[in-house]
């Protein structure tokens, strides 16, 4: 789904057949304007998801930015203006608010994780915990704050994971029926690999043929093992268990990426308001 099928989807949701409070409290050429007013520090994000809802519901509405996607904001500072008619800005409010808080919270969390490897040559990925049909906007939030964006969905990728190891009757069966299926079907997509133990992760080095190593729920000691068998024959990814407790650590094992659906699935908003002025 892109961002204009996004944005028409959830005015559609809102709206139906009017805003009706607007509709009875505004009169219908009052002109004004309102500011997004940012309540918390953070990272900003959604600034362009913003601009095109406004257009979306009134074209005529300008908006006047002080801000970008990707500035550290405090709280009390205006982000932009936007300026016409009442019952347009009205409309639009909460669509944006929800659109920018969300995103904005993503790409805040993302920029802490970022930070906190730095240094280490490790780089941030999101995951596919993201909420349904709004995955590109979170995964564009992550990039925004800085992180990477892994897979966008099951189509542009092969990732064996546990579930798959088992149902194709273990790791060197699924990795052969992988290359087959690729072949088979003209296709040209890279093989990720999920290991859960060192034994597991001894059988994909001598089966090899794969791209990516998904090292799952690793100590760290196990984990340091892992990077020195690879030995960078393949590019290493950790996930499960990611913390900011932790993740310094993690990175420090020399693996070349960490994995984190928190980034996505355990966020909170930042806080924002679009205030009458």
């Amino acid at each position: 789904m892109n961002i204009n099928e996004i944005i028409s989807n959830a005015l559609n949701e809102d709206l139906q057949d009017g805003d009706h409070t607007s509709l009875a409290v505004a009169d219908k050429e009052l002109e004004g304007s309102a500011n997004l007013l940012v309540k918390e520090n953070g990272v900003l994000s959604g600034l362009e998801i913003a601009k095109k809802v406004f257009s979306a519901v009134d074209p005529a509405l300008k908006v006047n930015i002080f801000k970008k996607d990707g500035d550290r904001v405090k709280t009390g500072d205006i982000v932009f203006t936007v300026s016409g008619n009442v019952q347009s800005i009205l409309k639009s409010e909460r669509l944006v608010l929800n659109f920018m808080q969300r995103m904005s919270g993503i790409a805040t969390k993302t920029a802490i994780y970022v930070a906190m490897v730095e240094g280490t040559g490790a780089r941030i990925l999101d995951t596919r915990k993201t909420t349904p049909n709004m995955r590109v906007l979170e995964k564009l939030a992550v990039r925004t704050g800085g992180g990477h964006n892994h897979r966008m969905g099951l189509y542009d990728m092969i990732m064996i994971k546990d579930n798959h190891v088992d149902f194709a009757g273990g790791i060197r069966k699924a990795i052969l029926k992988a290359h087959k299926y690729l072949q088979k079907n003209d296709l040209k997509l890279e093989i990720e690999i999920e290991v859960r133990n060192l034994s597991e992760l001894e059988e994909v080095m001598q089966t090899g043929n794969v791209d990516m190593i998904m090292l799952d729920n690793f100590s760290i000691s196990d984990l340091q093992r892992a990077v020195k068998m690879i030995d960078g024959k393949y590019k290493t990814e950790a996930s499960g268990g990611i913390t900011e407790e932790n993740i310094r650590q993690i990175a420090h094992s020399g693996v070349d990426y960490i994995s984190a659906g928190a980034l996505t699935h355990h966020i909170k908003s930042l806080d924002m308001s679009l205030k009458a002025g």
